[in-house]
């Protein structure tokens, strides 16, 4: 039979401490874990009075095999609750966010792209002037759709109630788990069946091309070599290189921008120079705007080098408020029950998301580096 164990006293680091036994009660003992049975305590005393010992084997033999006498099941504690296995952190929405876009049946989502135009030229009298147009695009993204589904059997049901655990709940949390696994995976790498236009945060058609940091003093790019300045460096040339290629409509001192590490790279952002300054606090201070966050898919990222990605989070011009997101993650479901159904042994559920993965808006407000 299981049972839970009650605490009887909890001792903090630094209370524990040898204890004077002189005066103890045998409860008093039984709070420090010393458990001495109290028939047994009278036994002891009686032999210590009588001032011999006794010697075992001159009693009579068994005639059964010696054991411990007690079934194990009754010296066994189950420990309340349970050890869940941990998966790796899904960061795409903290990169991106996530847009709940269209719906769990269409096929496609279609982003309206317009650029406008016109040539102005000095002005004459009974001069035609120019006429002013735009231009209209189609951005397309395929949407995916990703199922997941569980089977609860009585039988199974009851024997994990017998353990404290509820096999129903624990697999539903399996289901969305697995879900949002699939949807981060999405969110970096994209989805592709042969046909489909489902695209990732590594891996837009539009992202610019990565460019390899310049080498440090010791002749290699990765940060983990470089010194604080070096850091600093590669760090001031995608913000520059961000400014003069929005054509200064992303000003990196004065947008929020997103810096976007990876894992086993962010760590070097607490080098620290000469004065003890960490190159996490020069951002703060020079570029107060910006965010930072790290993600696992962004280690050997680009042919195995480690890379960053440095972008504007919204451009000028378009969407609600006059501006629009440079990036967007487009989720038509993050989870959809499609049906339940109760048999004879039992109950099944099906469940189901969706997504069109990434669209870059607008390329120009994002710059990648690699080898770092």
């Amino acid at each position: 039979m299981f049972h839970n164990t009650p605490v009887s006293l909890r001792l903090k680091p630094g209370q524990v401490r040898p204890f004077s036994m002189d005066g103890a009660a045998i409860e008093d003992l039984a709070l420090l874990g010393v458990q001495i049975p109290r028939e047994q305590a009278e036994a002891l005393r009686a032999i210590y009075a009588r001032g011999f010992s006794m010697d075992a084997g001159l009693g009579p033999q068994s005639v059964t095999a010696a054991s411990a006498g007690t079934p194990i099941q009754f010296l066994q504690t189950l420990l309340p609750g349970a050890v869940r296995a941990v998966t790796a952190a899904r960061k795409i929405d903290k990169l991106v966010g996530r847009s709940i876009a269209g719906n769990w049946h269409d096929e496609d989502i279609i982003r309206t792209v317009v650029e406008l135009s016109g040539q102005p030229r000095p002005y004459g009298d009974y001069a035609q002037g120019p006429l002013s147009s735009f231009n209209i695009g189609f951005e397309r993204r395929s949407v995916v759709r990703f199922e997941q589904d569980m089977e609860v059997m009585i039988l199974e049901e009851e024997r994990a109630a017998a353990v404290r655990q509820n096999s129903g709940e624990l697999k539903r949390a399996a289901v969305a788990q697995a879900l949002a696994i699939e949807l981060n995976r999405i969110g970096f790498f994209g989805y592709n069946d042969g046909g489909c236009r489902t695209y990732g945060f590594l891996n837009d058609p539009s992202l610019p091309n990565y460019v390899t940091v310049p080498q440090g003093a010791g002749g290699d790019t990765e940060w983990h070599t470089k010194t604080f300045q070096e850091i600093v460096e590669d760090l001031l040339l995608a913000a520059s290189t961000l400014r003069a290629q929005s054509g200064e409509v992303i000003d990196p001192e004065e947008s929020a921008c997103t810096l976007a590490l990876s894992t086993s790279s962010r760590e070097y952002l607490n080098v620290v120079n000469e004065h003890g300054v960490s190159v996490k606090q020069w951002l703060r201070e020079t570029y107060p705007m910006w965010r930072i966050e790290s993600a696992p898919e962004l280690d050997a990222a680009n042919g195995g080098a480690n890379v960053f990605y440095l972008f504007a989070n919204d451009i000028p011009g378009g969407g609600d408020g006059g501006s629009q997101k440079t990036v967007e993650q487009y989720v038509q479901a993050a989870l959809r029950l499609l049906g339940v159904e109760k048999r004879a042994k039992g109950s099944y559920e099906a469940y189901s998301s969706a997504t069109a993965g990434i669209m870059w808006q607008a390329p120009f407000a994002v710059v990648r580096y690699t080898g770092i």
